[in-house]
């Protein structure tokens, strides 16, 4: 994938010896792969004082963040996170991209992985592996919007100002939860998984996969995609080869991760500047919940946006569109100077 020079993209993996998880389950090497983009401005203590921490989705990798969608839209001279401006940290979370995950060679022993323990892995590469103290934004997609939720309530000294997109600061649940249920119990039913000792992917499990890209995507940009029951066996098939190509038990692990994810608890121990971004056309975190009114209330100063549908949004996937959400994060940036 391409990317302006004058980003000055640097790529570095980092290895953490005994890394032990919440499960008590222990990996000998954990390997979380990093992009960096700009450069580290340092105060008169040799202290980072422009680091930007960058959280993928469940379905990305930190090359997510280099899409013309979404870096294409922001890293740019004046954009909101301008690369000659701030220090981007982007990294591979556990189980993601170039990072520790099953298919290294573990498969199923792999250690059963959560948000917790990504959340941990993470803070330990800004702060040890990069030498990074504090950060002026930590900013998140979808999952790496939860994990944004939960290091602001963990780490609250960490960062200046958090932005979660497209999730909610509530139990995993409800529809959002059932889908990934349906994930995981399609792979671990495939006749094929041989409790994940398989030696060539499963292939019975692709076949529902598409339910999820359904509850992603905008039934109205579905419906253009689809107008016919012809297009939409062709787009049915595309959705499942696209699935044939993941392997089946990283993805049943990057899944099952979400089970303990709950920033609930921790929602009064926000300090930071929070603006949370959402779209009235996510059916994954939909508003009708009213999860979010009563969660930004216990934390102090926290703004809400409510993104309207529009004839480009696209769901939750909208998240990947950053045209759509800048002003809001550039007014927001603006106004609270980071």
């Amino acid at each position: 994938m391409s990317h302006p020079a004058e980003w000055n993209l640097q790529e570095k993996t980092h290895v953490f010896d005994n890394f032990r998880f919440d499960s008590g389950q222990n990996l000998a090497e954990l390997k979380l792969r990093c992009i960096t983009l700009g450069t580290p401005r340092r105060d008169g203590t040799g202290a980072v004082t422009n680091a930007v921490l960058l959280l993928h989705n469940t379905t990305g990798s930190a090359e997510t963040w280099l899409r013309p969608s979404l870096g294409g839209e922001l890293f740019g001279p004046g954009e909101p996170l301008d690369a000659e401006k701030f220090f981007l940290i982007i990294p591979d979370a556990i189980g993601f991209g170039a990072s520790s995950k099953p298919s290294d060679g573990l498969r199923a022993r792999f250690p059963n992985y959560r948000y917790t323990d990504m959340m941990r892995a993470i803070h330990l590469l800004v702060t040890e592996a990069l030498g990074v103290d504090h950060l002026r934004l930590v900013l998140g997609i979808s999952m790496g919007g939860m994990l944004a939720w939960m290091m602001a309530g963990s780490y609250p000294d960490l960062m200046d100002a958090a932005v979660p997109i497209a999730c909610q600061p509530s139990p995993i649940s409800g529809r959002n939860w059932i889908q990934r249920r349906v994930s995981i119990e399609a792979i671990r039913n495939d006749p094929e998984w041989n409790g994940g000792d398989y030696a060539t992917n499963p292939t019975r499990y692709v076949l529902t996969a598409p339910f999820s890209g359904l509850l992603t995507q905008s039934v109205v940009r579905i419906q253009e995609r689809a107008p016919t029951r012809e297009a939409g066996d062709a787009y049915y098939r595309e959705l499942v080869e696209r699935a044939r190509t993941g392997d089946a038990n990283n993805r049943l692990y990057q899944v099952e991760a979400s089970m303990d994810y709950d920033p609930s608890p921790d929602l009064d121990k926000i300090k930071t500047r929070l603006l949370a971004l959402n779209f009235a056309d996510d059916e994954l975190n939909p508003s009708a919940l009213g999860v979010m009114e009563p969660a930004m209330a216990k934390i102090p100063g926290a703004r809400y946006e409510l993104i309207p549908a529009g004839p480009e949004s696209n769901g939750h996937l909208t998240s990947l569109l950053a045209a759509l959400w800048k002003p809001y994060l550039h007014a927001f940036i603006v106004d609270v100077r980071i």
